[in-house]
């Protein structure tokens, strides 16, 4: 898969595959020493993602696994299982 550059993802929204609503990219965060990416950082997480009881940063942001995504095009597309 096509990775993209951190900017072009930022503030599209990520939806699963089934097309349920996350949230907003907010911000990526990455290993320092690797450049490996560790996770999405959300922003206006919905309801149903607070039902996925997903990591969260120490400031209460939901965290979305980086490699749970499957696509990135209009949206972030992630796969829930992957999720869990």
């Amino acid at each position: 898969m096509d990775k993209k550059p951190h900017k072009e993802i930022l503030t599209k929204a990520i939806v699963t595959k089934e097309g349920k609503k996350l949230g907003i990219v907010k911000d990526i965060t990455f290993e320092t020493r690797t450049g490996e990416l560790i996770h999405v950082v959300l922003k206006e997480s919905s309801p149903y993602c607070h039902n996925l009881n997903l990591e969260s940063s120490q400031q209460g942001e939901v965290l979305i696994p980086y490699n749970s995504i499957i696509a990135i095009g209009d949206f972030v597309v992630v796969s829930e299982e992957d999720l869990m």
